[in-house]
């Protein structure tokens, strides 16, 4: 059996980011389901009103409807004690409505990192950091020049 942070567990990540980039959501569906536990606790910024996998199937849905060429590079992994970090960048270009926004046809690029925790070899909690304020600002709903940390109310 491998152990907590093993191959094993990078192979499901790696079979998670190949369905993520085949851009086929009954793929991406049907992978969730074999490699994440259905109530997988997901702190990162997901739609309203779904919890576990069906929560990460929403977020693939709505980022596909979007940006249907998207491409997660994974740029880096650090495995250690059950647990994956991943430093990727993600690239894609706005076709659909994303955010209120109406498709731009510009193309984005932005860093996220995301750390995964494995039980019995399926994720079982995900932790994700993603510059969406770099990709508003790509896409141009956020001024270039606006910093929030300098922002005053």
């Amino acid at each position: 059996m491998p152990t907590a942070g093993g191959t094993s567990d990078t192979a499901s990540l790696d079979r998670l980011n190949s369905a993520v980039n085949s851009g086929d959501l009954d793929v991406i569906s049907r992978t969730i389901d074999e490699v994440v536990a259905p109530d997988v606790l997901f702190h990162a910024p997901v739609p309203l009103g779904a919890t576990g996998a069906e929560a990460l199937k929403r977020v693939w849905e709505v980022l596909l409807r979007a940006f249907p060429d998207l491409h997660v590079a994974v740029e880096e992994t650090v495995v250690e004690g059950g647990k994956v970090a991943a430093m990727n960048t993600v690239t894609g270009t706005h076709r659909g409505e994303y955010q209120g926004m109406a498709p731009t046809g510009k193309t984005v690029r932005y860093n996220e990192i995301f750390i995964f925790r494995f039980v019995d070899g399926r994720i079982a909690e995900i932790r994700g950091v993603v510059d969406v304020l770099g990709q508003l600002r790509q896409l141009g709903a956020v001024p270039a020049g606006l910093d929030p940390a300098k922002s005053r109310v």
